[in-house]
């Protein structure tokens, strides 16, 4: 609307007269657009990470491998105290074997009074005698 108002106005004979404003670059040109994606230099770098994290693994293969050793001895040490006590625990199991044999002999005695020709401690099966499998030694 004011361009009208000044083409009205004396003095002025063609649309090439009127003073033409428009936008342009400021002189010199503008300055250059970072249009490339920017990654930081910043932290260490992918090899470090991976030899850092090489070293670590390696040190708790190392410690893993002490810890089975350690495990190993403290398993022998166990198992070899069980067979050193082995004696006085069988010892220990045939008397409470003979005890409870003669309980139940005393009982056998006792409920079989009244029957003829009953032997008391005799098999009925005619097998030979085992002693109880007790006491056996398993690592754990």
């Amino acid at each position: 609307m004011a361009e009208g108002l000044r083409r009205g106005s004396p003095g002025m004979k063609s649309i090439k007269d009127m003073a033409m404003r428009q936008d342009g670059p400021p002189p010199g040109g503008f300055p250059a657009i970072r249009y490339g994606r920017k990654i930081p230099n910043s932290g260490p770098s992918g090899v470090a990470i991976f030899g850092i994290g090489a070293i670590i693994m390696a040190y708790g293969f190392y410690k893993v491998g002490q810890t089975n050793h350690k495990r190993k001895d403290w398993k022998r040490e166990k198992l070899r105290a069980r067979m050193d006590i082995m004696p006085i625990l069988q010892a220990e199991e045939d008397i409470r074997f003979v005890e409870a044999q003669k309980k139940a002999w005393e009982l056998e005695a006792k409920i079989m009074k009244g029957v003829p020709d009953w032997k008391v401690g005799e098999r009925a099966y005619k097998t030979r005698w085992m002693p109880p499998n007790t006491g056996i030694i398993k690592p754990s």
